[in-house]
């Protein structure tokens, strides 16, 4: 099911977002009509909107399309939300200044999935701190890593400090027990600030160079699809799938309290 600005979208409609690709998005998790972290789905949206269309996102508006295009959905969905202009063109990007609101629905899988094993490759994502629908990049990094027999990348700067994965937050549990988020640029997942809300475990966000990846405990993907997942290796490094932290963070982020819609 999709809708554009509270109607059912037309192909026409969404020809501009399948040819032009510019826009960004925001993807959440529905249960029981309760999203967790909402608030900080609504604030990228708003925050990006600035940022790709140079103009200020109706919350209120952005809202009231979310909660109709819910409106009878049961258990858990999964749930995204684009803001594009379909009248864009692609010679004229800077006159794109009338956002609208696509909401799509589509299944939710159940949280976590099994564990993943990612390469890494040299790789900085365009616009790292925008959730933007120009996906290509990240996806080719992705295809190249499962030919080689991985399940998805992660990224490293040229500097050579670890970053994030493919369309996830990466983080590390050192031998103390302490999570590690990688200070380089990264996406600001709201999966990964309500993470950090937590009073436990210990957090930290210093730089981490792949050179200090064998001396980690666990290692860990986070986003709101996935919830927390755990890393079964990178690159030759194989890590911990039952680290008490793991269990830990799962508890707690299960324990936020979903924002009802």
């Amino acid at each position: 099911m999709a809708e554009l600005n509270g109607k059912a979208v037309t192909l026409d409609e969404l020809e501009a977002l399948a040819l032009t690709n510019y826009g960004h998005f925001t993807s959440m998790r529905m249960e029981d009509g309760a999203i967790r972290g909402l608030s900080l789905h609504m604030d990228r949206l708003v925050r990006d909107c600035r940022l790709v269309f140079g103009v200020e996102l109706d919350r209120e508006r952005t809202l009231k399309y979310i909660r109709k295009a819910v409106e009878g959905v049961e258990g858990v969905a999964g749930l995204r939300v684009t803001i594009y202009d379909p009248a864009i063109d692609m010679g004229r990007p800077s006159d794109a200044k009338d956002p609208h609101v696509l909401v799509n629905l589509r299944p939710a899988g159940a949280m976590p999935p099994p564990p993943l094993a990612a390469k890494s490759f040299t790789f900085t994502r365009d616009s790292a701190a925008v959730k933007h629908i120009g996906l290509h990049s990240q996806l080719r990094v992705r295809r190249e890593a499962q030919l080689a027999g991985f399940d998805d990348a992660v990224f490293i700067e040229p500097d050579g400090r670890i970053s994030e994965g493919g369309t996830w937050n990466l983080g590390f549990v050192d031998q103390d027990g302490t999570v590690i988020w990688p200070d380089a640029p990264v996406l600001p997942g709201t999966t990964m600030l309500l993470l950090q809300s937590l009073d436990a475990p210990k957090q930290v966000t210093a730089p981490v160079q792949l050179a200090d990846v064998p001396d980690m405990a666990a290692a860990f993907a986070t986003n709101t699809t996935i919830g927390v997942r755990s890393l079964s290796a990178l690159d030759e490094v194989r890590f911990s799938q039952d680290h008490p932290v793991l269990a830990a963070l799962r508890e707690g982020y299960a324990g936020i309290p979903g924002d009802r819609l």
